[in-house]
């Protein structure tokens, strides 16, 4: 395999990973525009700006753009999150042209008026969808309250009021502030001829303009208090915990991985065993969420209220016990070997290696190959882990509790340190 890089005049980036043994090619678009990106009014404007991008474009119909993926065999999709949107697609690669005609059209969509308010009603039945998930309503909430000052505590969706509100004029407003040729970048996995890639690139993709967007880094924030929300809308108890966490860039990052695996991994954790296993909750985890400039550890559970208290006294003395004896050497091994066979397998499709690729460059401006990742995840120390967990104390974390106990039940519940 062979790594390219290239930057066009007017900013955008190319990265590639070629692999003339792969079967198949994965590309996508990168854009630099997420919920942190957006002022209140017009909250939830990235995520609805990337349906519209398949409502057409000027050459196709939105029937067409469905049509046409289809034609060509592509495994094809889009997504928004706190920090980025992605349009992307894997196909045979004889398709490759096709498929980066459609997927640079869907960067540059017509964003019709009619298109727009029909699509409108779509977000909003979105919204509705996911408040009648505890667990996401909860999520979202610890996020706000933990970044209180900062963009990445921003809601993905918006809220009915700012969706209802926003304009077709604002959303082209944003669109030409955020999807500026500077502020994307194509990454291309599998089978790739790099030459006709790029070729192919400053076809579709030349003369766009740069765009001015910036993007301010903060590494600091302000967290608000606890939150409980004593709803009979709910059978179950969500709760939240969220804590500070490195940043995707910091030298601590692939212990925070290994932290995470070792405590609330789906399977051989410590929250597996002393929760999971046992019955105690419908739902837990423990995950380490990194973004550009700050990171988060979050714990999620979801169980009967009776088993709440119990349960959160658990994670408690989880937290002490790693803070206060470290984690074990037999740990360690077990969640290297958990991520490594999770590297290695996600790297044989190229749609899966495509997102590593990304998130490199994405995040550190670096490539680093499967062998690479390998190596920094062996390199990880039980010091480096105490290093960690002084420095990121997970005890001092923020708590929503949403649910329908009341009263006493939580009367001090969040106050878990």
């Amino acid at each position: 395999m062979k790594f390219h890089h290239q930057t066009l005049s007017n900013g955008l980036q190319i990265v590639a990973e070629c692999n003339p043994d792969a079967l198949s090619a994965a590309l996508g678009f990168f854009v630099r525009a997420g919920a942190r990106d957006e002022t209140p009014e017009i909250s939830g404007v990235s995520h609805f700006l990337e349906h519209m991008a398949f409502k057409g474009t000027d050459k196709r119909t939105a029937e067409d753009v469905n049509r046409e993926f289809d034609e060509i065999g592509a495994k094809y999709n889009a997504y928004t999150a706190v920090d980025q949107t992605v349009y992307h697609a894997a196909v045979l690669p004889e398709y490759l042209p096709r498929a980066m005609d459609l997927l640079a059209g869907l960067i540059r969509p017509t964003l019709r008026v009619d298109d727009f308010d029909v699509e409108k009603q779509v977000i909003l039945e979105e919204i509705a969808m996911y408040a009648d998930l505890p667990s996401w309503t909860a999520y979202e909430c610890a996020m706000r309250r933990q970044f209180a000052d900062h963009g990445i505590g921003n809601s993905v969706l918006g809220t009915v009021d700012s969706v209802g509100a926003l304009t077709a004029d604002a959303m082209r407003a944003y669109h030409t502030d955020r999807y500026g040729a500077n502020n994307i970048f194509v990454a291309a996995t599998g089978k790739i001829d790099w030459h006709q890639l790029v070729d192919l690139i400053e076809e579709h993709c030349a003369d766009w303009s740069a765009g001015a967007s910036e993007r301010g880094c903060d590494r600091t924030h302000r967290r608000d208090s606890d939150e409980i929300i004593c709803t009979d809308a709910y059978v179950q108890e969500s709760i939240v915990l969220v804590s500070d966490a490195p940043a995707a860039d910091a030298p601590l990052r692939m212990a925070s991985e290994l932290l995470a695996s070792i405590i609330g991994d789906d399977s051989g954790s410590r929250f597996h065993w002393a929760l999971e296993e046992p019955g105690r909750v419908d739902s837990v985890e423990f995950a380490y969420y990194a973004y550009e400039d700050v990171g988060a550890f979050l714990t999620s559970i979801g169980c009967q209220p009776d088993l709440a208290e119990e349960n959160l006294d658990i994670i408690k003395a989880i937290f002490r016990e790693v803070a206060e004896r470290g984690v074990e050497p037999e740990e360690i091994d077990q969640a290297k070997h958990r991520l490594g066979a999770r590297i290695v397998l996600a790297a044989e499709r190229p749609q899966n290696r495509l997102q590593s690729l990304a998130d490199h460059w994405t995040y550190r401006q670096r490539y680093a190959s499967v062998e690479e990742d390998l190596a920094l995840l062996e390199a990880v120390t039980i010091e480096q882990t105490k290093e960690l967990l002084d420095r990121y104390s997970l005890s001092n974390h923020l708590a929503v509790w949403l649910g329908p106990l009341k009263g006493d039940a939580t009367a001090s519940a969040p106050s878990l340190s």
